[in-house]
C-alpha cells in the first residue's frame, strides 16, 4: 500500500509528523509539504487510489473537498490538527483527531495521542506555534532545565521560521528536505547541538529580524500594531517570527505583519493578543485567501486597495475583544 505524509511546513507541522516517525516508522512514505501558507496540500494527491494517508497541521475545512475524493477512492486517512474544521466528515476510513482549542496545537495532540513517548518534539513544535505557556508547561512536567527549555524554543522558533515565504524558493529548505534532516534525531536536544542546517537557520534568522525590528508601525492604536514590510525575501521569510516577537513584545495588543507579495498584493500575519487568545481567524476570514486559527491567522494575497479596509477591521476587532 502507497503510503503518504502530508503536513504544514511549520515546525509544528514538522515536529507532530517526526514524534509519529519516531513512533511509527514509514520511511517509504512520500512527503507532501510547501511553505507555510500553503494549506490545501490534499489537492496535490486527491487522484490517490487506495492509499494509506496521514495529514498533518492544515485545515480540514481548507482541503475538504479534497479528503472527500480520497475518501471516495479507498483512501484511508488519518488527521490530526488544531485549525478551524467545520463539519467532519463520518468515514469509517477517517481517524479525525481535530481540536481548535487555541492553547493547542497539532504537536501538542499528537504528543497526547503519544503518551509523552517523543514529548521533547512536541515541547519544540509549540514554542515554534508561540504557545509558550502551554511548551513551558509540558517542559515543567518533564522536569526540563532552563537551559534545555531554552534550546528547545531556539529549535522550534528556527524550524517555523524556515516555513515563511511566498514560494519554496524564499526558503533556505525546502520543508520536506528539513524534515528529512530533522529524521536521524530521536533527541531535539542533540539536533539542536549538532545540526548544520539549524546553524543556517539561526544567521539567517538572526540577519533578517535586525533589519525587520528596526521598523516603525503603520498602524497603532488601543487594540493593536499593524506593520508593513517591503517585496524582499528576508521579509517574507521573516514575517511569522517577527509577528510572534511583536506579540510577546506587547501581550495585551494584537499585531499584523504586512509583507508586500511581488503583484503588489500584501501577505498579512495576524496575532490576538496573547492575554486574549482570539479573533484573528475570524478577522481574516473576512478577506478573500484568509484563514487560519483563533490565536493566529493570515491572509495569502489582500488587495493592497483593501488595506483601509482591513485596519478598520483589525481594529474593531480587537477593539471590541479588549471592552
Amino acid at each position: 500500500m502507497k503510503r503518504l505524509d502530508v503536513f504544514n511546513g511549520d515546525a509544528d507541522g514538522i515536529c507532530a509528523l517526526h514524534q509519529l516517525r519516531l513512533a511509527q516508522p514509514q520511511p517509504e512514505a512520500r512527503l507532501i509539504t510547501g511553505v507555510k501558507r500553503d494549506v490545501a496540500l490534499l489537492r496535490q494527491i486527491e487522484d490517490e487510489q487506495g492509499s494509506q494517508v496521514t495529514v498533518l497541521d492544515i485545515s480540514l475545512d481548507k482541503n475538504r473537498d479534497s479528503l472527500l475524493k480520497l475518501l471516495a477512492n479507498g483512501c484511508t486517512v488519518f488527521y490530526a490538527d488544531h485549525h478551524y474544521a467545520g463539519e467532519v466528515p463520518v468515514s469509517e476510513r477517517l481517524t479525525a483527531h481535530i481540536d481548535p482549542d487555541p492553547l493547542l496545537c497539532t504537536s501538542l495532540l499528537v504528543n497526547k495521542l503519544l503518551n509523552d513517548r517523543h514529548a521533547l518534539w512536541a515541547v519544540a513544535g509549540a514554542f515554534g506555534d508561540n504557545l509558550d505557556e502551554a511548551a513551558l508547561q509540558l517542559a515543567r512536567r518533564l522536569s526540563l532545565s532552563c537551559e534545555e527549555t531554552e534550546r528547545l524554543r531556539e529549535t522550534g522558533i528556527l524550524l517555523n521560521y524556515n516555513s515563511y515565504g511566498a514560494a519554496v524558493d524564499d526558503l533556505y529548505f525546502h520543508p520536506a528536505e528539513l524534515c528529512r534532516l530533522v529524521r536521524p534525531y530521536e533527541n531535539p536536544l542533540a539536533f539542536h547541538a549538532e545540526s548544520p542546517a539549524l546553524r543556517t537557520l539561526r544567521e539567517g534568522c538572526k540577519n533578517d529580524m535586525d533589519k525587520a525590528l528596526s521598523s516603525t508601525p503603520l498602524h497603532e492604536d488601543e487594540a493593536g500594531r499593524v506593520f508593513r514590510m517591503p517585496a524582499e525575501a528576508w521579509a517574507r521569510r521573516v514575517s511569522g517570527v517577527c509577528a510572534n516577537a511583536l506579540a510577546n513584545q506587547r501581550p495585551a495588543l494584537a499585531h499584523a505583519l504586512l509583507t508586500e507579495n511581488s503583484d503588489g498584493s500584501l501577505l498579512v500575519s495576524v496575532r490576538a493578543p496573547l492575554q486574549n487568545r482570539n479573533g484573528a481567524d475570524s478577522l481574516c476570514r473576512q478577506f478573500p485567501t484568509g484563514g487560519g486559527r483563533a490565536a493566529a491567522a493570515g491572509i495569502n494575497a489582500l488587495p493592497v486597495e483593501r488595506l483601509d479596509d482591513f485596519i478598520r477591521a483589525f481594529s474593531c476587532q480587537f477593539r471590541r475583544q479588549a471592552v
